[in-house]
């Protein structure tokens, strides 16, 4: 199994996004990137801690691979929007990538300079690519959040 963590928006929906993937075995809703240990969902929303809401995701890459989970992170969001996706705004709703290996570094540079490349976008495609730092789940309420409201997005 491999791991990858995306960061797009608000994380219910991301996380619902990839749950639908055959090869995608888990997973979990969490921050990553700020400058406290174990944030609550409040912290992170006051936007002081730096932290992103992200969803870590665990694969079998004989089923899916890297580079189609990045064809639906760049499918599910806006990557031109900064520090916000729709009504959902602040520092916690960045578009970004973080890595786990450097094969998943280059392969999400070149999935964005081939975006950006062909202008599909009007404006500049602002997704920060980081290698992965440490991260800390979310409370259990907010794992699976829309099927536990039955939602189906």
């Amino acid at each position: 199994m491999e791991i990858t963590t995306f960061g797009a928006g608000c994380f219910w929906g991301v996380q619902s996004s990839f749950d639908r993937i055959e090869g995608v075995t888990r997973t979990i809703v969490g921050f990553m990137g700020g400058n406290i240990i174990n944030p609550t969902y409040e912290q992170v929303c006051s936007g002081k801690t730096g932290h992103v809401e992200v969803v870590q995701i665990e694969f079998d890459s004989k089923i899916v691979s890297y580079r189609e989970l990045l064809k639906v992170f760049w499918k599910i969001h806006d990557p031109t929007q900064i520090n916000r996706q729709g009504f959902d705004i602040g520092s916690q709703y960045k578009s970004i990538i973080f890595y786990h290996n450097v094969e998943q570094k280059i392969d999400a540079e070149e999935s964005k300079k081939h975006l950006e490349d062909s202008n599909f976008y009007k404006k500049k495609i602002v997704t920060e690519i980081k290698s992965c730092l440490k991260f800390y789940p979310a409370e259990e309420y907010h794992q699976k959040y829309f099927k536990k409201i039955g939602y189906n997005k």
